[in-house]
């Protein structure tokens, strides 16, 4: 599975378990506000870490993230879990 950048990089995904996406998604802490819009998510980067690092094929990982942008790393997470959360409205048989 491949996921494209809007800079038209494209970055290789891999094959997790359910598993682990699972404690990816597990990983993510929303805030609200009073209004129901999203307010913050907490422990942003560590959170964009883990799901960059668990799911992105990479030679040199350190490396990749050192070099990406924090609107780079956002970008990344919000396709990932764009990806992850394909499927989850559907009510199962």
């Amino acid at each position: 599975m491949q996921i494209k950048l809007k800079d038209g990089k494209k970055l290789e995904i891999k094959d997790i378990t359910i598993d682990e996406r699972d404690t990816l998604l597990d990983s993510v802490e929303y805030e609200y506000n009073e209004d129901g819009s999203l307010k913050q998510l907490k422990m942003m980067h560590s959170t964009m870490t883990k799901w960059i690092r668990t799911c992105v094929v990479s030679e040199d990982i350190e490396k990749f993230l050192r070099g990406l942008s924090l609107e780079q790393r956002t970008e990344i997470f919000t396709e990932l879990q764009t990806k992850f959360f394909e499927g989850e409205g559907k009510a199962s048989k």
